[in-house]
């Protein structure tokens, strides 16, 4: 009898721990999807957009989002891409490198009863995978940029980018940090303009970055980047 009273415990104790490894979930605020919730698990710099500031980023994609290809590059709870094909995005790539977060990704996707040939999940890093062309074979038409702020990936992320040809001029950027994003896009220019002088067949042409709008929340500081060439 003890044995099974710890065997019981033992359930119990797992079930406890299954349960508290979702942290909570976030909603979809416009679209097909709306009001249908995503799930995040509790990982260290995991936080997704508020309602408001998601809100803004969508209206000032409105014109543009329709059959577009996105990338959420660090997904998260991934509803920045789910969003985007709430509201009519053809097709999503997402990469997270947290594999818990990864697997919640694909039973979200499953209770939106997304097509599959709508979206990718991927696990890993976004800079390792994107330097993969038969995984992501073609440039995206939009990408969100918003790692955990403390670990300052969205400067390497949008280099490689901009170093396997997967984003144009035409490509929307938004960019999601707690600090000031000017002066670290000057740098990341002036990085990759310079470059150019060692490694000539790097990009064609010396390149700037276009703000197109932003916006600050509290403490975050937001904004949608095109890449432009001078």
């Amino acid at each position: 009898m003890k044995k099974k009273a710890a065997s019981r415990n033992t359930k119990q104790k797992t079930s406890h721990q299954e349960k508290s490894s979702t942290a909570g979930q976030v909603r979809i605020i416009g679209g097909q999807f709306k009001r249908r919730s995503v799930s995040f698990i509790d990982a260290e710099g995991l936080r997704p957009t508020p309602d408001r500031l998601r809100e803004t980023l969508f209206n000032w994609l409105l014109a543009d989002i329709h059959g577009a290809y996105v990338l959420d590059s660090c997904a998260g709870s991934g509803v920045l891409g789910f969003e985007a094909l709430s509201r009519g995005a053809a097709h999503c790539t997402f990469i997270e490198m947290n594999r818990g977060q990864s697997q919640m990704l694909g039973q979200s996707a499953e209770q939106l009863r997304l097509n599959a040939d709508t979206y990718q999940i991927i696990n890993g890093t976004a800079e390792q995978v994107l330097m993969q062309s038969h995984i992501v074979p073609r440039p995206f038409d939009i990408v969100f940029i918003d790692p955990p702020y403390a670990e300052d990936l969205w400067q390497p992320i949008l280099a490689t980018l901009i170093t396997q040809a997967l984003i144009s001029t035409e490509t929307l950027i938004y960019l999601e940090a707690d600090r000031d994003l000017a002066t670290q896009l000057e740098q990341l220019e002036e990085t990759i303009n310079n470059s150019m002088v060692t490694q000539p067949s790097f990009i064609q042409q010396p390149i700037n970055f276009e703000c197109l709008k932003q916006t600050k929340v509290g403490q975050v500081v937001a904004g949608l980047f095109r890449l432009s060439s001078s």
